[in-house]
């Protein structure tokens, strides 16, 4: 019963370190992307397009960011890390909605990926990107934030 238990154990943290660590060649990487020289609409278009994400977002911010849930089977990295969801917005433009609030003034896009900021950030800065990286949830979720033109 003991040896059971230990090896639930062991299959858990496992699958979950699994999700936490940066991997290599899974999916469409996002790098190139999130290099901060490009715009929300040019970020999201193709990956509407491609369907690797939904058309509709899963949530709407105040400030007018949206975030786009994953397709089903996408497989999207960012840096090394999974894509947990795609964020966007930019003023005008039909493919996001707009929130309760004051929108932000500048486009904006990222992603949200699995992963601890500092790990994320030290990928990010190797590929040469100067996105803003934000903890969302501790050592669990980070996001990837581009603004500006």
């Amino acid at each position: 019963m003991k040896v059971s238990v230990i090896y639930a154990w062991v299959t858990v943290l496992t699958a979950a370190a699994t999700g936490l660590l940066p991997i290599s060649s899974y999916g469409y990487a996002l790098d190139p992307q999130l290099d901060c020289r490009s715009n929300a609409h040019a970020f999201i278009a193709p990956l509407l397009k491609d369907r690797y994400i939904d058309p509709k977002p899963m949530r709407v911010e105040a400030n007018s960011v949206n975030a786009f849930r994953l397709a089903h089977g996408s497989n999207l990295t960012a840096f090394g890390f999974r894509v947990y969801a795609v964020l966007g917005y930019e003023h005008g433009d039909a493919l996001f909605k707009r929130g309760d609030g004051q929108p932000i003034a500048d486009p904006a896009y990222g992603a949200v990926v699995i992963g601890a900021a500092e790990s994320v950030e030290a990928h990010a800065r190797q590929a040469g990107s100067r996105a803003v990286i934000h903890q969302v949830v501790p050592l669990l979720l980070t996001a990837i934030f581009c603004s500006g033109p």
